[in-house]
């Protein structure tokens, strides 16, 4: 049974949906044997385009929008499972299909958009915090021998990560990497904070 209560209208395209997918295709390419699992904000939820990854062996982990449309095929927790993840709890663990949006153009020329299955068996993950005012997390993932503990703290970390890019593009003007692969990013990482604690020094000692 259809789960959720996603509302299919015109779905709103961020530069994310179309340049993230293949700027992942060309790491992809470019490393070929790869054990990634590429763990994406709530900027890409385009079904098809997990789909495609799936196809071509990406792992990825997705923050989901809460209360997304799917089917539900069997759930993943067992009757001895702890459902105690640290900070979160873990309310759901199941295999399901997800719901996209498939454009069609009617007589008139105008673009709706119709409710279409994506039959890809993908894994949904729903978590809560344990504060007073309980938030959820959904989390989609092709990733099946992972624990749900293992999602939920993979994405904990992606967000350490985008908290400390932020800090040197605020405070440390890095506009942009000139290096993607690993030893050109750790050098440019080592350099600027370098710089930027040799400049404090300096501003300390007048």
């Amino acid at each position: 049974m259809p789960c959720g209560s996603e509302v299919f209208t015109e779905p709103k395209y961020s530069s994310e949906d179309i340049a993230l997918p293949k700027a992942i295709l060309n790491h992809v390419k470019q490393e070929t044997h790869h054990q990634n699992i590429y763990v994406i904000d709530r900027g890409l939820q385009s079904a098809r385009t997990m789909k495609s990854f799936s196809s071509n062996t990406i792992s990825f982990i997705v923050r989901a929008k809460e209360n997304r449309k799917y089917v539900e095929l069997e759930s993943l927790i067992d009757g001895n499972q702890d459902l105690n993840l640290g900070e979160l709890a873990l309310i759901k663990d199941s295999k399901v299909y997800l719901y996209t949006g498939k454009a069609i153009n009617n007589k008139k020329g105008n673009v709706h958009y119709k409710e279409e299955l994506v039959e890809t068996p993908f894994r949904l993950i729903i978590t809560k915090t344990k504060t007073e005012e309980a938030k959820e997390f959904w989390f989609i993932t092709n990733e099946f021998n992972l624990s749900a503990k293992e999602i939920a703290e993979a994405y904990r970390k992606r967000w350490d990560i985008e908290v400390f890019f932020r800090f040197i593009k605020q405070e440390l003007n890095v506009s942009h990497l000139v290096s993607l692969n690993k030893n050109g990013i750790e050098v440019m990482l080592y350099m600027t904070l370098i710089v930027a604690m040799l400049i404090l020094i300096y501003k300390k000692s007048q």
